[in-house]
């Protein structure tokens, strides 16, 4: 069994079990979340949402929060001296799924 949720803007395919990254839920460690945009349910058979499937959830507990690693953003000019370089670490939750309910 799976489920296809929203989340942070971005869609997942989770099984009860699985741990993912997602966007930033500024949540601590241990406390439970429910993720209400259920966009598709697969038991057995396929139950596809518009857009959402009504009354299917999906709890999870936060494992942690942290930073990705570092994406390197450099900017350069030929012939005029001009280079800038910056650095960006985007923050993410890990979630672990529980109990997906359909």
């Amino acid at each position: 069994m799976y489920a296809i949720i929203a989340t942070g803007g971005k869609q997942y395919r989770v099984a009860e079990g699985d741990i993912i990254k997602v966007e930033k839920l500024g949540l601590e460690a241990g406390s439970e979340v429910t993720f209400d945009q259920v966009l598709a349910v697969n038991n057995g058979e396929m139950v596809v949402g518009n857009p959402t499937v009504a009354s299917a959830k999906v709890t999870a507990t936060v494992v942690e929060e942290g930073k990705n690693r570092k994406v390197i953003v450099y900017r350069y000019k030929r012939k005029s001296g001009y280079h800038k370089k910056n650095g960006h670490r985007q923050p993410f939750t890990k979630v672990k799924i529980e109990k997906i309910n359909a």
